[in-house]
């Protein structure tokens, strides 16, 4: 008996000493990953001589952070570099590109997924071999369908070539193919069709990794910089990212209103992340990402 409890001691200062072990690192490594953030939040709110004679990488290093924050750069940033403007285009682009993405890749992963008929498995494959191609190899040929079709410096240059996404498609189809064959049959035993099942059976079960795929969606297309650059030649559709390489150039070396900028450009994304944390982990611990 006083082995056996000697042996379950042993056991559970193992575990906890491996518990505490593996704490330590994931928080080094969540410091590690928020230190830029931490950064830019902080340089965003010192004057500019702050900024030039209070700098230092290290939080714990008062010079890290303002004596007294100045909220009052987030403003000037605002003003100077028009951002309302630019913030209005990421909006309206982000969100096109994230409703035109759900439409797609749910139709084609249902179609992936629960119908039968020939070719299937070759043309997904071959879906999932765009996954390897550049998305720089795919510029000029995208650039000049787009040039044909007189969408230059137009909302739809910035959202059609964005709205079918192989990897989302791939992403839906692995969750759609573990929801049960009986409860599509019965549906159209019942006169559903396809297009009722999908939206009636299908996507109610699907939640949690629909908003992944809208998630990823909108921040991929949020974050977008090389494509705006290359089919914007006015301010009118360029979205916040470009707007924001223009208040860098304009802006000299007034580092805290580049700082302050780019905190604008990243909170929406770091505040959707948060909101939408729990619905991306739940998707990708039950899609399994298998076959």
């Amino acid at each position: 008996m006083a082995t056996d409890a000697l042996a379950s001691g042993s056991g559970r200062s193992r575990f906890t000493l491996s518990t505490l072990f593996l704490f330590v690192i994931l928080t080094l490594g969540a410091l590690v990953a928020a230190l830029p953030l931490l950064y830019m939040a902080s340089t965003s709110l010192k004057t500019l001589a702050e900024t030039i004679t209070r700098s230092s990488a290290i939080p714990f290093d008062p010079d890290f952070w303002p004596e007294k924050p100045q909220w009052q750069n987030y403003a000037d940033a605002w003003e100077e570099a028009h951002f309302s403007l630019y913030f209005r285009n990421s909006v309206l682009i982000s969100v096109t590109t994230t409703l035109g993405v759900i439409v797609t890749s749910s139709l084609a992963a249902y179609a992936f997924a629960k119908l039968r008929f020939r070719g299937r498995g070759l043309i997904f494959s071959a879906l999932l071999a765009t996954l390897i191609v550049p998305e720089t190899v795919l510029l000029v040929p995208n650039f000049i369908i787009v040039s044909r079709l007189g969408w230059v410096d137009r909302l739809p240059s910035l959202t059609v070539p964005f709205i079918g996404s192989a990897f989302s498609i791939f992403l839906l189809r692995q969750f759609f193919s573990q929801v049960p064959n009986e409860l599509v049959e019965s549906a159209g035993l019942d006169g559903a069709t396809h297009p009722r099942i999908l939206s009636s059976v299908v996507l109610p079960l699907s939640r949690a990794p629909v908003f992944s795929v809208s998630f990823l969606a909108f921040i991929a297309s949020w974050n977008a910089l090389q494509w705006p650059l290359v089919v914007t030649q006015t301010p009118r559709w360029r979205p916040l990212t470009v707007g924001l390489t223009t208040f860098i150039s304009e802006a000299g070396p007034q580092t805290q209103l580049r700082m302050a900028g780019t905190m604008i450009a990243v909170l929406p994304v770091v505040a959707l992340y948060f909101v939408a944390q729990k619905q991306f982990t739940e998707a990708i611990s039950r899609s399994g990402l298998k076959g």
